[in-house]
């Protein structure tokens, strides 16, 4: 290779590198102005399918990102805010909204003082100025927007200008004759460009580039293009690995819509191309790619939108519904780090993900006492509790992972509330983890009480309906006073029931001192006291602090000490 092609070359993927960075510095901005008005804005035009769509097209557009927009709706299915028929919806929406990148990318064919060259530097300096200077949030959030359109143009000017010596190239005809007469490899590289970089933005915004400089037909342009489509669903499908079955299956309404139009207007093009030969080897101009790009996204919506319920229908069919085993290993499901920058969606798994570490804990309480008075399975209760102390974990490091910045105090709030959840669960298995180690060691020589075994099962079942009242996602919720008070107060009961039954085992014990178990139910009776003082905790945690006489935090910052 050349010194001169080799300079090219870095030029090319160093401007590449600029180009995708400013599309996020851009995005996140955008997305920080927007504050949580896209959330609720999704969350409020949802109901209908065709505003559900318009919701998708405008937020998209907002916030410069369909990939942002398919996760927020994979974490409302996920977390069951959304139905599958809203969410097909909204993704036809966010497949419109996504073309705008595209608008932008070709503003340099409209005018000359439109072009990356001349915008690119005045952006930089007024955005970098602003920054600089301002206090205010706001002005950041939109010095940010010019910053990330500066780096965005500087990289589309740093591309174009190393591709323009070497338009020409036999290699560049060759490659693109070769794609324009094989629309599946065609489409195949598109999938895979953009499911790499997982931006079909990023990919269009190379391809325009790439036909700025001369380099692109139309007949390799138009399966690219479809390709992009395709490769975009990635985002989607990773997201929705982790989630339950309904997530799968919106990630998987995605990719039906992007595959069934491409596979329509594929279809349709080789038509077209057989027809107008001459049309294959033509050059595509930026803006006729933004084009194509905006009409194949109205066109596969204007077709596929009557038969939402049958794409739904075939989720169902193509991600059927799995019994998975009831393993604690299987608790951390939902915690997806895309959803970190999403407020509601990053909520919503946490609310879902402290359900199911709770109901692991039922199952904990249950198989402990099982331990106690049955010499139950220890080794099971001995690994499902640490899965659960591991899920409890995670919960944390992923509410510390959360992005502050997008938060309001609400919300805030609520990532308080999850990681003194997890803090208390990963108390209540740690309990029933010690109870079975407990009576590993008294196994051989036990010696309970008939009144003693009872009243161990009951407040065994007095723990477990403590605990089951706890509705975790309700709880991280705003709720009113007289919603937090009554639940904290039903809870409360119980466990001043289980401390009367506690106090007349040791009463019991104490009385009869011969016992050689009496340590062991001690032992077990202090380990249920503090499981029914966390639930007490889980039920309010403000509550509980008022009438421990303990002084409420101020101020919160997550961290995995806590």
């Amino acid at each position: 290779m050349s010194t001169e092609a080799l300079q090219a070359l870095l030029l090319f993927f160093g401007g590449l590198g600029l180009f995708l960075y400013g599309m996020d510095v851009m995005a996140e901005g955008l997305q920080q102005a927007a504050g949580d008005k896209t959330r609720k804005l999704l969350e409020a035009l949802t109901n209908n399918p065709l505003m559900g769509l318009l919701a998708g097209a405008l937020v998209t557009a907002v916030i410069q990102s369909s990939s942002a927009t398919t996760v927020m709706v994979v974490g409302f299915v996920n977390a069951g805010l959304m139905s599958l028929n809203q969410a097909c919806g909204v993704i036809m929406g966010a497949n419109i909204g996504t073309t705008m990148t595209s608008w932008i990318v070709s503003m340099g064919e409209w005018a000359a003082f439109l072009k990356p060259e001349f915008l690119a530097p005045i952006l930089l300096v007024i955005g970098v100025f602003i920054h600089m200077m301002a206090k205010s949030s706001r002005l950041k959030d939109g010095a940010k927007i010019m910053i990330g359109f500066g780096l965005l143009f500087t990289g589309l000017g740093n591309m174009s200008g190393a591709i323009k010596p070497f338009v020409d190239a036999p290699i560049f005809q060759q490659i693109f004759q070769t794609l324009g007469s094989n629309p599946l490899l065609g489409i195949l590289a598109g999938a895979a460009v953009t499911a790499i970089i997982q931006s079909s933005s990023a990919s269009m915004g190379i391809l325009q580039t790439m036909a700025m400089a001369g380099a692109v037909n139309w007949g390799s342009a138009v399966f690219i293009a479809l390709g992009q489509n395709i490769g975009t669903c990635i985002t989607a499908v990773l997201s929705a690995v982790s989630g339950d079955t309904n997530a799968r299956r919106a990630a998987m309404i995605h990719l039906e819509f992007n595959v069934i139009g491409a596979a329509i207007v594929g279809v349709m093009a080789v038509i077209f191309f057989m027809m107008y030969p001459s049309m294959m080897t033509a050059h595509v101009s930026s803006s006729g790619l933004a084009i194509f790009h905006t009409g194949f996204n109205v066109f596969a919506t204007l077709v596929l939108f009557p038969f939402g319920k049958k794409l739904v229908q075939l989720s169902s069919y193509l991600v059927p519904h799995t019994h998975g085993a009831n393993k604690a290993a299987d608790a951390v499901l939902i915690l997806d780090p895309r959803f970190q920058t999403v407020p509601n969606a990053a909520l919503s798994a946490l609310g879902k993900e402290l359900e199911l570490i709770r109901d692991y804990c039922l199952g904990l309480i249950s198989d402990s006492r099982a331990c106690l008075v049955e010499n139950g399975d220890q080794q099971k209760l001995a690994h499902e509790g640490q899965e659960v102390l591991k899920a409890c974990m995670e919960v944390k490091k992923y509410c510390a992972g959360i992005d502050q910045t997008t938060l309001n105090e609400s919300e805030r709030r609520a990532v308080q509330r999850a990681v003194f959840s997890a803090r208390d669960l990963h108390q209540i298995a740690s309990d029933c983890l010690h109870i079975g180690q407990m009576n590993e060691e008294a196994v051989s020589d036990k010696d309970l009480h008939e009144r003693a075994i009872e009243e161990i099962n009951t407040i065994s079942s007095l723990c477990e309906n403590a605990l089951r009242e706890v509705h975790m996602q309700a709880g991280l919720r705003s709720r009113s006073a007289d919603e937090r008070a009554a639940q904290f107060e039903k809870t409360k009961k119980d466990c001043l029931e289980i401390r009367q039954t506690l106090a007349g085992i040791r009463h019991a014990y104490i009385e009869n001192n011969r016992s050689q178990s009496a340590w062991l139910v001690f032992e077990a009776a202090d380990c249920y006291e503090r499981i029914s003082q966390r639930c007490l905790r889980l039920a309010d945690e403000e509550s509980w602090q008022k009438s421990s006489g303990l002084p409420l935090p101020l101020a919160y910052t997550p961290s995995l000490h806590n």
